[in-house]
């Protein structure tokens, strides 16, 4: 579930299905990319809002139980499991693209967990605000999923973005600004609006001076999540990894 809202020319999106740590379903990730592509071609509006409701920010990819496709005599073919993961993960890579490449603002709002995907798509907003409890983890990789690390890298450095990625590190609030991950941390995470900057650039400039500071690699982002998720055994990886990992209460 998602709230949208939109004030002063502002839309804001708020994650709203705290029940499930704002885990990224199918449908959120959808729906998230249709608000990103409509308040771009809505000219009235110069700043994107990424923002949630209870504990957590986002807990990352929904791994909620999928129903699997049988093929004969019952027996789950890798294609009928691991193609539709493939499918949402090429997905919420394009939502990534979209935000890190919008031409306007973009803003996150985090607090509590902020993992995987949620962490990608903390990190691919222009200003990162979070409060002392956020905890940060890139955790993909631990089952051979390349997403958002050039992201990653772009904002805290190569060997740190290694470091994070393939140790599985947890990054405190602390660490997360010092390296850049994080723009500044609020006292309260619903205290953003009083900490947003004004903007001294017309929409048009901004995205002028977006696109000139941040090339748009979108395919080769798309090429290496693509790459890494297409390896035979992308369910039985991520399995593995959901009763490997369950998050602390």
């Amino acid at each position: 579930m998602i709230e949208f809202s939109n004030v002063d020319q502002v839309a804001v999106a708020t994650l709203a299905n705290p029940a499930r740590g704002n885990a990224l379903s199918e449908s959120m990730v959808e729906n998230l990319i249709a608000w990103i592509t409509e308040c771009v071609a809505d000219q009235s509006v110069h700043t994107l809002v990424l923002t949630s409701t209870g504990s957590h920010f986002c807990t990352g990819f929904d791994l909620g139980a999928q129903p699997p496709e049988a093929g004969e005599e019952g027996i789950v073919s890798r294609a009928a499991t691991d193609g539709p993961l493939l499918w949402r993960f090429a997905r919420i890579e394009h939502l990534l693209s979209l935000l890190w490449n919008a031409p306007l603002r973009t803003v996150a709002v985090a607090q509590g967990r902020t993992w995987g995907a949620g962490a990608d798509l903390f990190a691919a907003c222009d200003l990162r605000y979070a409060n002392p409890q956020t905890e940060w983890r890139f955790p993909g990789a631990g089952f051979g999923l390349v997403l958002g690390t050039r992201r990653l890298a772009t904002l805290v450095g190569q060997p740190r973005a290694m470091d994070w990625v393939a140790h599985g590190r947890r990054i405190d609030a602390e660490n997360a600004v010092s390296a850049g991950l994080a723009t500044a941390l609020l006292g309260e995470s619903d205290r953003w609006r009083e900490e947003l900057p004004a903007l001294a650039v017309d929409r048009s400039t901004y995205a002028q001076l977006k696109a000139a500071t941040r090339p748009d690699q979108s395919p080769t982002d798309l090429t290496a999540l693509v790459r890494s998720a297409a390896l035979p055994g992308l369910a039985d990886r991520l399995e593995k990894y959901k009763n490997s990992s369950k998050p602390r209460k």
